[in-house]
């Protein structure tokens, strides 16, 4: 079962999270073979963490909720929110399959939330572009409440428009970067 996971930081928590950060990235590491995204989301100006998303492939929902809220910097409190869904990776790849690369370009986490009929769930046309894309759906797998996208863009409005904009009520597009330790 893959699983969508976006930990969004408190306000004034930066310290605390870069304290953590070889915790959070130790944590993160034993998850490797489960994972298919993860890195931070950033401010407008680039510089300063603002979340962190994974999407990983997790046994069963019991096993997502404890890789959420067992994570270092959520138990030290960095965190203000954390939304966690069933996701479905319609693509098939990781990250580390991006022809992209880690670098180059704008890179944006889309995440739209809706309910009712199901919006999206084809894959875009210009794929080339995707990291990561699928629908956020209930914890039994049925319902559709939204969708999750990385994709690199030239601006935040091209990244917006990757949703059907009327299909949902509401869509945040965030600064994201490629996580993971530096090598």
């Amino acid at each position: 079962m893959e699983f969508f996971v976006y930990h969004q930081d408190r306000p004034g928590s930066q310290g605390l999270r870069k304290e953590l950060l070889e915790e959070h990235w130790t944590y993160m590491d034993s998850y490797a073979r489960e994972m298919i995204a993860r890195g931070p989301t950033l401010s407008r100006d680039g510089g300063t963490p603002t979340g962190s998303v994974h999407m990983v492939d997790l046994p069963d929902p019991a096993t997502a909720r404890a890789f959420a809220f067992d994570e270092p910097g959520h138990q030290a409190g960095i965190y203000r929110d954390v939304l966690l869904r069933r996701w479905r990776n319609v693509l098939g790849r990781t990250m580390w399959d991006f022809q992209g690369g880690r670098t180059g370009g704008n890179r944006y986490l889309v995440l739209g939330l809706g309910t009712g009929e199901p919006a999206d769930l084809a894959v875009p046309a210009d794929r080339n572009e995707l990291i990561a894309y699928g629908p956020l759906l209930s914890d039994n797998g049925t319902m559709w409440l939204g969708t999750a996208a990385l994709l690199r863009a030239p601006d935040p409005e091209t990244a917006r428009a990757i949703l059907t904009a009327s299909r949902y009520a509401a869509i945040e597009v965030h600064d994201w970067q490629f996580g993971g330790r530096s090598t």
